[in-house]
């Protein structure tokens, strides 16, 4: 006789992980949030965000952490990518290309008691954001450095190792 295992293991002591792409894919480096998520594949742990960030408080239920990648325009050299702590406060996300903004949106998901415990932002300074226009050249060779460290990311989040404080894996104990 076999015993039949349960087909969901125990998370318990485990971060869950979401990282989701924000922008708008027809206004050039707007965009680049969404190629960012685009080109981490088929996994179930990254969301393309189209819409407004205010539909982010259901694309996150759940999550321990999510990693947001967005469009940013704040006189940076573009491809300039800005690492923010999305609970630190609204400073640094203002300037939305959206109607009601990501930094409007975690300030309404705190206030409700549904933001996730850890929320990091990833500004890529783009360019170009008139219709119809692809990426930049410096915007599409940082979506590419950071793709890059997202699919590391994933892959240690994957390794069934639990989460440091700082995203980097530790060994069980």
């Amino acid at each position: 006789m076999h015993l039949l295992r349960d087909a969901f293991p125990d998370a318990r002591g485990r971060s869950r992980l979401i990282v989701i792409g924000l922008g708008n894919a027809f206004r050039g480096d707007d965009a680049a949030g969404l190629a960012v998520a685009r080109g981490l594949g088929d996994d179930p742990r990254v969301v393309v965000h189209e819409g407004e960030p205010i539909g982010l408080l259901d694309a996150w239920e759940g999550a321990d952490e999510v990693i947001v990648v967005d469009a940013a325009r704040s006189g940076a050299a573009p491809g300039t990518v800005h690492r923010l702590d999305g609970l630190a406060g609204p400073s640094g996300l203002r300037g939305s290309t959206h109607a009601f903004g990501l930094a409007e949106t975690l300030e309404l998901a705190r206030t409700l008691g549904r933001a996730p415990a850890r929320v990091t932002i990833y500004g890529i300074e783009g360019e170009r954001f008139a219709a119809g226009e692809e990426l930049s050249p410096p915007v599409a060779a940082a979506v590419e450095r950071l793709r890059l460290e997202l699919r590391e990311r994933l892959g240690k989040s994957a390794a069934g190792g639990r989460q440091a404080p700082d995203g980097g894996a530790r060994p069980e104990t």
